[in-house]
């Protein structure tokens, strides 16, 4: 009883300092849109070239994401998330001093360098820490803080610059990061990552599949068709994901006349209904095996939601619902996704695998805010609710791909 309860105690303290991590990160992807407006008004620049900025961030977490996963497996976990948040700190200073396009673009490329350590991080610190019980609440506790730092972002940045301005919400969101910074160093012995017992693990694996003791490559897991389908599926994930947070709020002012700062605020309660979801899917997770059909469902009613936006017809109060409506069912798919990219993954592998993995979600953040800018530049702002809405149809067919590859049918 009490080895259960210090096994559990351990748990809560490992996930929550993965979490405020990860929340802090997911705050980060949104402490520049919400600038737009300022930026476009200081500088002239054009929906397309604000969108570049957000393509560049991800084009670069992408790449360093699929990296970073073997550095994790190499060296631990826990210098490489220290390394991370450090260097988002770095980002927002740089931001708050930016002059021009060029320093702008410069931010963007560290802050994507920064952010592209985070899960190979986090799921390796959680599926090597957390008891197996309880993974799905990991997993849901982890997605909370993610969606808490999407949710916080938006009302953060926007409140402080309209209270004095965008340079000072970029320097407050740096003193904001350099807490959870020491926070996390005042508990580095809880973040500590076994490498060599990690090691021994891979290594047990390879000869477990491969009796004959022929060399396995370090990079045998990308021939695996489950991890490709895991791989499209974060891309149409985010790529749906990072065009309604960038752009929504331009659009609702385009079709329905709301004010940008009014959609901003929707985004913040489209991530606190995400929060509400992840909680609930971490026991939907653990009670319905059938992770793949949780995600279609939740996502068919995003579809719905999506297109129900574009008609431009809807009652201005009904739009806080959609939105709401919206965040809940991907709060609630999350776990179970999670959970489905964990049976896809081999033994002793996680960092590199999950490296791989959710550089998909990196290049559909990247590719998401450029071709939605471009449709905004045209005039075409029901085009991101359709678009999304088509994203969101691409995400429930790989659900499937990735349970059948994973089950062998």
């Amino acid at each position: 009883m009490t080895d259960t309860l210090s096994r559990r105690a351990s748990d809560v303290r490992v996930i929550g300092l993965i979490s405020l991590a990860h929340g802090s990160s997911h705050f980060f992807h949104l402490i520049l849109p919400p600038m737009f407006p300022w930026l476009m008004k200081d500088f002239a620049f054009t929906y397309a070239e604000l969108g570049l900025l957000m393509s560049i961030f991800f084009v670069v977490s992408c790449v360093v994401q699929a990296a970073s996963g073997f550095l994790v497996d190499r060296v631990g976990a826990r210098p490489v998330l220290f390394s991370g948040v450090g260097l988002l700190v770095l980002t927002a200073l740089l931001y708050s001093q930016s002059n021009g396009y060029p320093m702008l673009v410069i931010a963007a490329i560290i802050a994507g360098c920064g952010n592209g350590i985070f899960h190979p991080v986090d799921y390796t610190l959680i599926n090597h820490k957390i008891s197996p019980p309880n993974l799905p609440y990991a997993y849901s506790l982890h997605g909370v803080t993610g969606y808490l730092g999407w949710a916080l972002a938006p009302a953060f940045m926007v409140a402080i610059a309209e209270l004095a301005d965008w340079r000072i919400a970029f320097l407050s969101a740096a003193a904001l990061e350099a807490i959870v910074l020491f926070v996390l160093w005042l508990n580095k012995d809880e973040l500590f990552d076994d490498v060599q017992k990690r090691h021994a693990t891979t290594q047990a694996s390879a000869e477990a599949s491969n009796p004959g003791g022929l060399p396995v490559s370090a990079f045998a897991f990308l021939k695996l068709p489950a991890v490709w389908f895991c791989w499209l599926f974060f891309f149409f994930s985010m790529a749906a994901t990072s065009g309604l947070q960038s752009f929504s709020p331009s659009a609702l002012f385009k079709i329905y006349a709301l004010p940008v700062s009014t959609g901003s605020y929707f985004l913040t309660l489209m991530s606190l209904g995400s929060v509400f979801g992840v909680l609930l899917g971490g026991y939907i997770a653990a009670l319905v095996k059938a992770s793949e059909r949780v995600v279609t469902a939740c996502l068919s009613v995003g579809m719905a939601m999506s297109l129900l936006m574009a008609s431009g017809w809807m009652p201005i109060y009904t739009i806080v619902v959609l939105f709401i409506v919206l965040g809940t069912g991907l709060g609630i798919a999350a776990p179970s996704r999670d959970l489905m990219i964990r049976a896809a993954t081999p033994l002793g592998v996680s960092g590199r695998v999950y490296g791989i993995v959710y550089s998909g979600i990196d290049l559909g953040a990247a590719l998401g805010p450029l071709i939605f800018g471009i449709f905004m530049d045209a005039n075409l702002p029901k085009l991101l609710f359709i678009g999304v809405a088509f994203f969101q149809l691409m995400i429930i067919f790989m659900a499937f791909r990735v349970a059948n590859k994973t089950t062998g049918s």
